[in-house]
């Protein structure tokens, strides 16, 4: 038994039994793997893959098990070579992040700029991308932290922490009629064109929600991932718009009012993910602490040791 073969067998699962991907994730050829696969199954005399012809089609219900196993000892291995970078002394390195742009563009400057201070040898990677995406990247292991407001804490296999709340506002051109109302109600709202978030994105749900219980009716008629983008089509006059309370910069977004909405929706939180029983070095536990303040080291152990996250 070799951790090829569990590569191989980890990533055929992953990459839906396509071997030709799974040559190309580990620069391997189709046939190696196939190999691979026909000599562990050899070896421990179980059938983990079912097949048609020579194309496989599934895990069978022993695969499915191993699978489980595969996964822990790929884990430990990465988390062994990540323990003896740290016990070593390296403080170099890549953390690897990912997060949705709304948290990328507003929440992080402030908390790269800090764990750079800290950890200046350690280069960031950062990507941005959707709930979902963010939360399959950490659980692979190609992202080493996850940050959303919506959906990370649904993954048994991830380990979110709370990092902030936050709440939406409305954004309106200057002079818009809306100004004159204090306070907004959703039936007002509900009497222009909505500009606002992508569904699963930066807490449009509650959005959703808080119009579905008060019976009201809304006109959407565009959606973005990009909370700048949504700002841009409200100063063309096309909608009324909603966004997050920490993409609004009084200073920047000339010719644009922010009024409050925090009576109207839901209080939203963003989390942080990261993959259950990952090896986390002293940089990560410091990315996480300059994002979640309240944490402490010991409340992120516990987390990880299965303990409920705070």
């Amino acid at each position: 038994m070799n951790f090829q073969q569990l590569r191989s067998i980890r990533e055929a699962a992953r990459r839906g039994y396509n071997l030709t991907e799974v040559a190309n994730a580990l620069f391997t050829s189709q046939p190696g793997v196939s190999r691979q696969i026909r000599e562990l199954e050899d070896e421990l005399g179980v059938v983990i893959f079912e097949r048609n012809g020579k194309r496989l089609t599934g895990l069978t219900e022993p695969g499915k098990g191993i699978l489980k196993i595969v996964d822990r000892l790929l884990i430990e291995a990465e988390n062994l070579q990540q323990a003896s970078l740290e016990y070593s002394g390296q403080t170099s390195g890549t953390l690897s992040v990912a997060a949705t742009h709304t948290q990328a563009r507003y929440a992080l400057p402030k908390v790269v700029q800090g764990f750079r201070a800290a950890f200046p040898e350690v280069r960031i990677a950062l990507q941005q991308s959707a709930p979902e995406h963010i939360a399959e990247w950490v659980l692979s292991g190609k992202t080493d932290i996850g940050i959303a407001t919506e959906g990370l804490s649904q993954f048994p296999d991830l380990v979110s922490f709370p990092c902030y709340r936050w709440s939406h506002l409305i954004v309106v051109p200057d002079g818009h009629p809306l100004l004159g109302h204090s306070p907004i109600r959703l039936e007002d709202l509900a009497k222009y064109p909505l500009i606002t978030y992508d569904k699963g994105f930066t807490g449009r749900g509650h959005i959703d929600d808080a119009f579905a219980k008060a019976g009201v009716a809304t006109d959407i008629i565009l959606t973005a991932m990009d909370s700048d983008v949504i700002k841009q089509y409200v100063a063309l006059g096309l909608g009324v718009g909603i966004v997050a309370s920490m993409a609004f910069d009084h200073g920047r977004d000339q010719g644009l009012r922010a009024v409050e909405a925090s009576h109207l929706f839901a209080t939203n939180t963003t989390r942080l993910a990261v993959r259950r029983g990952a090896y986390l070095r002293a940089y990560a536990y410091e990315f996480i602490l300059q994002l979640a303040p309240d944490l402490t080291r010991a409340d992120i152990d516990r987390a990880m040791g299965g303990e409920e996250a705070p």
